[in-house]
């Protein structure tokens, strides 16, 4: 009879997880907790790159987003004006009907994924060139007409509100007349209202054509893209036409039409046009679109589509944005963010794997016994790396799935893929990790008894070739990646900095580590007590598995000290822009900076709060400098004239960096600002100044008055005007005198306090706070989804950090209590032996606080060169222009305290394990056969 098998009565895993189930809901959290992570951050980033995309297509002007499409209108007669007689070319008529068919053909058209805001699109007929009013009674303040444009925008009635008279409904060509209407702020400027007649010239030389005004509207949304792409439809300009000397201004409106009005324009000098204005969105684009969104605009405005394009507009039609700008910026943006942000990622991934390598060579650690027993027993390599790998895989698989799911629902916005391939390499390395390193353990049999510290163990060939291997390949990595420069972004060498160098350092560190631990024995053996000289015998034998703590902390220091750098360098770099345009702390200024401020404002400022020092200064702009023999021919012609106080505005120049220099420098010359052309004024100037006046003194002439001055300092900036050329001087000396320019310090000067000081002077001058500048940088999701991720790696990587510590603590806690307890058998006091651990624990964490901050020192060195924090700090805000570049430097806060931090966390981790093995006495740990 064939033999039935027999059940096993305890299966494996269950007995397993129920034996020890601490243990098993501990390595499941972690699991949990690292896949979380691994499958957020793909998914945050995802995230805030595609918010950033919006939000760049949202705050972009509509004149650069929206895709203009426009073809010449057929004349009277049939031509366009490009066509000569006999051409048979034709283009699209004026009639309305026919214009909206042809804008939805064109909406069809549109390559994916370009989409358009009906409400905001809009088309019809339109003037390209300026046609003058004839009537004598329009506003000429120089004598020169205004001058129009002639539109027929379609929907006139939805983007409007009707202040007086009505909507525009009749335009007829043949008697050259037709109705408009003009806004509000139109009909203000140029002495409009309902009934009047615009007459603008008729292209054939007869009668002009005549434009009734019926209505005065308010526009619908006028920061919509309907009203902004071309201003002057809401808003009337004041323009400036040069007609020899003088400068002459006059306005410049629009009249707005019927959409009848078209054929009417053909009579007009003002060579129409057909367009169509469609207004794009973004609220459905994501990062991943960005490619498709850069060829589709560059077919539209010279590809494939817009031969289909021209199909239903006509052969001469054209189609222009300035989309592919703003996407263009947000790549460059994108790019320089991401290469940072990659290399946060790189360490905190490296430190997760090492945690659970560490995790994995624990339990094997700790099971070694019950593992050497089975194979003495007979079992395989492959039965136990089978029931091992079955023990991991059931609490593993769950715990990374059920953190990925919890990263989908925090993050639900972003791509699936990246995130599973994330949890699953989590995994992945949670279930291998036990089973690879008990299989590699016990891949032959175990001598009981071997003590393994690094002053005994010898390792092997093998084990000494592997890692010259390693070594000789991160080296080689990092000297390649120091030759080729940080520029390159095409492969991940550069992300992975942190971990080569930190890589190399731990493998130099573990085999240079026990010689001066046995040097410093030698000299305490002669100490008094023996805890000194046991705390170093013990810390030179620790295990020879100490390479991947050391390795996990040396990766979370570096990585700290690179994201503690990176904020740091953001922060510096977002005040120094700030600073920039302010000049100080804040800043009160007219008009141009050209308007004398109010009497009393200076003393009035001082006594506001928060407010430590006031400097007044008179800035004058476009003076004259005199020409020299050996000024080139591009040298600097004018510049601005700033005249100080000198005690009070070098006070100023040192606090804030900008030129610094001694107050003797521009000392008065005693004429108490009389009209003295033969005095000599000191001055410093900009370098671009100073190379055009020389060493001599040179007369010049400004509205202040006329003297003479001779360069006596060269600076580079000064607050007063920090981005631009100076002449600076003492203002005592000019003959007239009047500052223009108010810079306040202090740190904490009260915004509203000091705009109300400053409103009871005068209402003319505006208040300018170096806080509220700073804080318009911060304007977009790349910039604010970078920094939380850096901080968040900060975090996780301390979060490692200490983990890796109290695994390290924990595979030879067994070790430690043991010893301990004989120690205590010996006569070893408890306070003693309190000491003991925590000096023993002392030589491994100042080694990992040493190696990590020069490991952090050296990866900043090695990328610094090719990271620029400008777009990550001021990214498309309004200072952008204010600062050239902003390095990555050291930041020694940021080296320093996670340090610190290791060696206080190891030693408080070391004095709990003390304080916990001397509490529970010593019976346990010296009972005979009790395996550990």
């Amino acid at each position: 009879m064939p033999r039935t098998p027999v059940r096993a009565v305890a299966p494996w895993v269950r007995t397993r997880l129920r034996v020890a189930p601490g243990t098993a809901w501990a390595f499941a959290l972690l699991v949990l907790v690292t896949a979380f992570l691994a499958a957020a951050l793909p998914r945050t980033v995802d995230a805030y790159e595609s918010e950033g995309l919006r939000h760049g297509m949202a705050e972009a002007a509509p004149r650069t987003t929206v895709l203009e499409i426009a073809t010449p209108l057929l004349r009277t007669d049939g031509l366009t004006d490009e066509q000569a007689p006999g051409t048979d070319g034709q283009a699209p008529g004026t009639d309305p009907d026919d214009l909206a068919r042809q804008r939805a053909q064109l909406e069809r058209l549109l390559p994916a994924p370009l989409r358009v805001d009906p409400e905001e699109s809009v088309h019809g007929v339109r003037t390209t060139k300026w046609v003058a009013g004839l009537d004598p009674w329009l506003p000429q303040p120089y004598g020169v007409p205004p001058e129009f444009v002639l539109a027929t925008p379609s929907a006139l009635d939805e983007h409007t509100t009707v202040r007086s008279g009505r909507l525009p409904a009749t335009a007829d060509a043949a008697a050259l007349t037709s109705e408009a209407a003009v806004t509000a702020e139109t009909a203000k400027a140029l002495r409009l209202k309902v009934g009047s007649v615009i007459h603008v010239p008729n292209r054939y030389g007869s009668a002009p054509l005549a434009v009734t005004v019926t209505g005065i509207v308010e526009p619908v949304r006028p920061q919509g893209a309907y009203w902004s792409v071309e201003s002057l439809l809401r808003t009337p300009a004041y323009a400036m036409k040069r007609g020899g000397i003088e400068a002459k201004y006059f306005w410049q409106a629009a009249l707005l039409l019927p959409p009848e009005g078209g054929a009417l324009l053909q009579e007009s000098l003002g060579e129409p046009e057909l367009h169509w204005r469609l207004a794009p969105v973004g609220d459905h684009l994501t990062a991943q679109d960005e490619p498709r969104l850069s060829q589709a605009v560059a077919s539209l405005t010279g590809g494939p589509d817009l031969a289909k394009a021209r199909e239903v507009i006509g052969s001469s039609g054209s189609v222009t944005t300035g989309l592919d700008e703003v996407v263009a910026a947000y790549r460059g943006m994108r790019t320089a963010i991401a290469s940072v942000v990659a290399v946060a990622a790189f360490g905190i991934g490296a430190v997760a794997a090492v945690v659970l390598a560490m995790t994995g060579g624990l339990f094997a650690a700790r099971r070694a016994a019950e593992l050497a027993l089975l194979r003495s027993r007979g079992g395989s390599l492959a039965g136990i790396g089978v029931r091992l790998l079955g023990e991991t895989a059931v609490l593993a698989l769950p715990a990374a799935g059920l953190g990925l799911l919890l990263a989908t629902l925090a993050f639900p916005h972003a791509r699936l893929g990246p995130a599973l391939v994330a949890a699953g390499a989590v995994a992945l390395l949670a279930v291998l990790a036990l089973p690879l390193r008990a299989l590699f353990l016990h891949r032959g049999p175990l001598a009981h008894g071997g003590r393994e510290d690094l002053i005994a163990a010898r390792p092997s060939r093998r084990r000494t070739v592997a890692e010259l291997t390693v070594l000789a390949l991160a080296v080689g990595a990092v000297v390649a990646l120091r030759r080729r420069g940080t520029e390159d972004s095409g492969d991940h060498l550069v992300s992975a900095a942190p971990v080569l160098v930190a890589l190399i350092a731990a493998l130099v560190l573990v085999r240079l580590y026990p010689l001066p631990l046995r040097w410093a024995t030698r000299p305490a053996r002669g100490l008094r007590g023996a805890v000194g000289f046991l705390s170093l015998a013990r810390a030179g034998r620790s295990s020879v598995t100490g390479a991947l703590p050391l390795l996990a902390l040396l990766v979370a220091l570096t990585t700290a000290a690179f994201g503690g750098s990176v904020l740091a360098g953001v922060a510096d770099a977002r005040d120094r822009a700030a600073l920039l345009e302010t000049g100080a702390d804040a800043r009160v200024t007219g008009d141009a900076d050209a308007a004398p401020l109010p009497d009393g404002l200076a003393k009035a400022v001082r006594g506001t709060a928060g407010v430590q020092d006031v400097a007044t200064v008179q800035v004058e702009y476009g003076v004259a400098l005199p020409t020299t023999g050996t000024a080139p021919a591009t040298a600097l012609r004018t510049t601005p004239l700033v005249g100080v106080e000198p005690e009070s505005y070098a006070r100023l120049a040192a606090r804030t960096g900008f030129g610094p220099f001694p107050a003797e420098l521009l000392r008065s010359t005693g004429t108490d600002g009389n009209d003295d052309a033969w005095r000599v004024l000191p001055a410093i100037a900009s370098p671009a100044v100073a190379e055009r006046l020389g060493t001599e003194p040179r007369n010049i002439t400004a509205a202040a008055g006329s003297f003479t001055v001779r360069i006596v300092g060269v600076r580079s900036a000064t607050p007063a005007l920090p981005e631009q050329d100076f002449l600076l001087v003492n203002a005592a000396d000019l003959t007239h005198r009047a500052d223009t320019v108010l810079l306040a310090s202090g740190p904490s000067v009260e915004g509203d306090a000091l705009r109300a000081v400053v409103a009871a002077k005068s209402r003319d001058f505006a208040v300018v706070l170096r806080t509220e500048q700073r804080a318009t940088y911060v304007d977009s999701p790349m910039q604010a989804g970078a920094e939380r991720i850096y901080l968040a790696a900060i975090g996780a990587g301390a979060g490692f950090a200490v983990l890796a510590v109290l695994l390290s603590l924990l595979q030879s806690a067994p070790e430690r209590a043991l010893l301990l307890a004989r120690l205590r058998t010996m006569g070893l006091t408890r306070r003693q032996g309190r000491r003991l651990l925590g000096l023993e624990a002392l030589p491994q964490a100042l080694l990992a606080a040493v190696g990590g901050m020069l490991v952090g020192w050296a990866t900043i060195l090695l990328l610094a060169p090719g990271v620029d924090l400008v777009r990550l700090s001021l990214a498309a805000a309004p200072g952008l222009g204010a600062l050239d570049t902003a390095p990555l430097r050291v930041d020694v806060w940021s080296l320093a305290l996670p340090a610190v931090a290791v060696v206080a966390l190891t030693g408080l981790a070391a004095a709990l394990q003390a304080w916990w093995s001397t509490r529970r006495g010593s019976i346990r740990e010296l009972r005979a056969g009790d395996a550990r």
